[in-house]
């Protein structure tokens, strides 16, 4: 299967900038697998597809500022991306422009925190020292941006607007934006009707973004990422599971999550590491029975999660339909419930 199989035509202005008010209120595109039914809803409007026993897993991460401006001695400016953490000081990053970031440079970005460039790495980001008096958290807190998608052109005004509100654990470069569209009191609608909810946790890096490059899917290398599943969210998993209710993933790195822990037999072992795993047509997914998910970039290694999931003529036709009927796109924009 190659890359050019999931590519569709998107118009610019059908790219969400903003998020809408409330979170719940954006659109929801349903679609059911057995009857390929296809509905056009509210996303609040989900309690109705949702019944007593569902499982929902949702992913807990929380985004850090991951975007910082800093200087160079001459007043040259450099934008830095954090994508991971490798102790207390290094990080790798991406920045930008590069030939500003040689090795031995060190940039300033306030009078609380200075970087040193240490080395490069092969895929052109930079391996960086953070200089620093106090906790980095705190620091970075009142230094760094929100890493917005490079589609995003408009400024943020609410930082928390790109959290979900169940976010625990700080790790993320970008947000699991399926879960944006959930409010605290859609969740407490959902639970008193009985649904279920599990905890995972995975880190979204800024990988998620970068366009695949080749064309041969078999040649395509993820990012790695890290993720976790404790014990009593794996039981919650598997107790669904044995009971035959279902499992629905909110969002594709729930899914990645779900189906890097799963062994053979469709179990879910509490585990953490760091997944790579890239799924794409025709996948066999051995935990997930639904998803809920926004619509992705042409191309892209989640439209090819998600065309695993459905099949490929299927979610571009889909697409095209979401096209034609005005649906928003991709981090704020619109929904989809796949059943």
């Amino acid at each position: 299967m190659k890359t050019s199989d999931f590519y569709y035509d998107l118009p610019e202005e059908l790219i969400a900038q903003t998020p809408v008010e409330p979170r719940d209120s954006s659109r929801l595109l349903v679609y059911d697998r057995k009857t390929e039914k296809t509905e056009h809803r509210i996303f609040r409007d989900i309690t109705e597809y949702l019944v007593k026993g569902d499982l929902l897993v949702i992913n807990t991460t929380k985004v850090y500022p991951a975007r910082l401006y800093a200087y160079t001695a001459h007043g040259g400016k450099v934008e830095i991306l954090l994508l991971k953490r490798i102790d207390l000081t290094d990080w790798e990053v991406l920045v930008k422009p590069g030939k500003k970031c040689r090795e031995g440079v060190e940039l300033t970005i306030n009078e609380e925190l200075k970087v040193e460039i240490i080395s490069r790495t092969e895929e052109g980001g930079r391996i960086v020292r953070f200089k620093f008096d106090g906790v980095f958290e705190d620091i970075l807190s009142r230094a760094g941006e929100m890493p917005l998608p490079p589609y995003i052109r408009e400024k943020l005004k609410d930082k928390d607007r790109y959290q979900t509100v169940y976010c625990k654990d700080e790790g993320s470069a970008a947000a699991p934006t399926a879960g944006l569209h959930f409010t605290n009191r859609l969740i407490d609608e959902l639970k008193s009707k009985g649904v279920e909810f599990a905890e995972v946790d995975l880190h979204v890096g800024l990988g998620t973004f970068r366009p695949v490059k080749v064309d041969d899917l078999t040649e395509h290398k993820m990012h790695s990422e890290f993720f976790r599943i404790d014990e009593e969210n794996a039981e919650k998993i598997n107790r669904a599971k044995r009971e035959g209710r279902r499992v629905i993933a909110v969002g594709t790195t729930s899914v990645r999550t779900l189906e890097s822990a799963a062994l053979p037999d469709g179990t879910v072992r509490a585990t953490s590491g760091n997944t790579q795993i890239f799924i794409y047509p025709p996948y066999k997914f051995k935990v997930v029975d639904g998803l809920i998910t926004n619509f992705h970039l042409p191309e892209s290694t989640l439209i090819m999660l998600v065309a695993a999931f459905t099949s490929r003529e299927k979610i571009l036709s889909l697409y095209e339909t979401a096209v034609e009927r005005g649906y928003r796109f991709f981090s704020f924009g619109d929904a989809c419930l796949f059943l």
